[in-house]
């Protein structure tokens, strides 16, 4: 068995085998080096998003079938064409907006609208985790329904006014000044969002 043939079975295989996650994290950077110093082509079939996005040089979703996109790691995550994808790769959380102008309103904040992206109206805005702010502040639009510690980020889960639920992605630092009950203000940062025509039920997937 030659060393690209051993690469491209390993790539087939290895993700079923239950291994330690700082094991599976080398295992999976090696095999990433091998592909790179060999020079061919593999094709890597996963149902684990963080292998794909972390191994391959471009990744193809597909749905019933059918290719949804096909791109770049960076540019699928933060460049969504359907609303499958947005909700398929990664973590989402889906607001309520109104678009207008190649823009939509989300929570107070003007958002940029990515290619693929309803023209007008009421719609549906899929913001990533880690573009949502939580600040600790006694009048704001929500409150800390839980925080989850993940080492050097921390998950915070909040629920706003209305109701809606919002999941934010911090740095410990910051989830450190939080706790479930906190009474914060939620916002978004200006980065691009892909939305589509109506709304669909607040959710986080």
């Amino acid at each position: 068995m030659t060393l690209a043939e051993a690469a491209r079975s390993l790539g087939s295989s290895w993700s079923s085998v239950l291994l330690d996650a700082r094991v599976r994290a080398q295992l999976r950077d090696e095999i990433r080096r091998v592909q790179l110093d060999v020079g061919t082509t593999t094709l890597f079939v996963t149902h684990d998003q963080e292998e794909a996005l972390a191994m391959a040089d471009r990744v193809g979703v597909m749905s019933a079938g059918r290719l949804q996109q096909l791109a770049t790691p960076v540019e699928l995550y933060n460049r969504p064409r359907t609303a499958f994808v947005a909700e398929f790769v990664g973590l989402t959380n889906r607001l309520a907006g109104v678009v207008d102008n190649a823009e939509t309103t989300v929570l107070g904040t003007r958002l940029p609208l990515l290619e693929g992206s309803a023209t007008s109206g009421d719609a549906t805005v899929f913001v990533r985790p880690e573009s949502v702010q939580v600040t600790p502040r006694d009048d704001g639009n929500g409150r800390v329904l839980s925080v989850s510690f993940l080492g050097s980020l921390c998950r915070i889960h909040t629920r706003l006014a209305d109701g809606a639920e919002v999941l934010a992605q911090v740095s410990n630092t910051e989830g450190a000044n939080l706790a479930a009950g906190t009474p914060v203000q939620v916002s978004i940062r200006p980065t691009p969002v892909l939305a589509t025509s109506g709304r669909k039920p607040d959710n986080i997937n």
